[in-house]
């Protein structure tokens, strides 16, 4: 994508009402406004907050809003020019239950507070193989912290990707922290049983993996309290 049409991008996104953008020192000097008001302020209901961590072009979070009137979702992703086209697209659809959050997601605790979230989906993160990489790994013992201190004690955490590295890196995680499993498969798309929600939506680069018969993993759990 050229600079310009990221500048016009990044314009737009301002003029839209389901963007926010708050800085990184409004985030960690605690003055973000929506921090336990996403419902009353955004949403206007009392639904369940779900996220989508790393949400690229939005286009997940836009079809579980579509698929769940009766539930709010929230995009985040740092790249406001990638998830530009979900919030256009909400916009355009009218679909009022689902908003994008512009941030980094190690500082998610910062953006919503203890107990506000019901779920979170990660979909096709970047699965930082190198070792030196670890920390930017999204299901690492230092995200799940963060996670569960947002999450209600119920909360449900959704990985779906198309790494095995992943799924196996993150299925040992939670099988050696204590962690509850409730489903995990390494093909979901070729085993009977899968859960609906994880089959029915696919994001634009998820149907190129299917076409190349990429296996597309996916995991359900739970984060116990440490």
């Amino acid at each position: 994508m050229g600079s310009k049409n990221k500048l016009k991008r990044f314009k737009e996104n301002e003029t839209f009402d389901n963007v926010y953008q708050p800085s990184r020192e409004e985030l960690v000097n605690n003055e973000f406004q929506l921090k336990g008001n996403w419902r009353e302020t955004v949403f206007k209901n009392n639904n369940p907050v779900v996220l989508e961590l790393g949400c690229g072009k939005g286009e997940y979070s836009v079809a579980l809003a579509q698929k769940y009137p009766e539930k709010n979702f929230v995009g985040i992703d740092i790249k406001g020019a990638r998830f530009w086209r979900g919030a256009k697209t909400a916009i355009e659809e009218n679909i009022p239950n689902v908003a994008f959050l512009r941030a980094q997601i190690e500082l998610i605790e910062y953006a919503f507070a203890e107990n506000e979230v019901d779920e979170i989906w990660i979909t096709f993160p970047d699965p930082q193989i190198k070792y030196k990489r670890t920390k930017h790994r999204l299901t690492n013992t230092d995200f799940l912290n963060k996670y569960e201190g947002i999450l209600k004690p119920d909360g449900v955490m959704n990985l779906k990707t198309d790494s095995e590295f992943m799924h196996g890196y993150t299925l040992g995680l939670l099988h050696g922290a204590g962690h509850e499993v409730l489903y995990a498969n390494h093909d979901v798309y070729h085993q009977e049983g899968s859960p609906e929600e994880v089959t029915s939506i696919q994001t634009f680069y998820e149907s190129q993996y299917l076409e190349h018969n990429k296996p597309i993993t996916y995991i359900r759990f739970k984060i116990n309290k440490v």
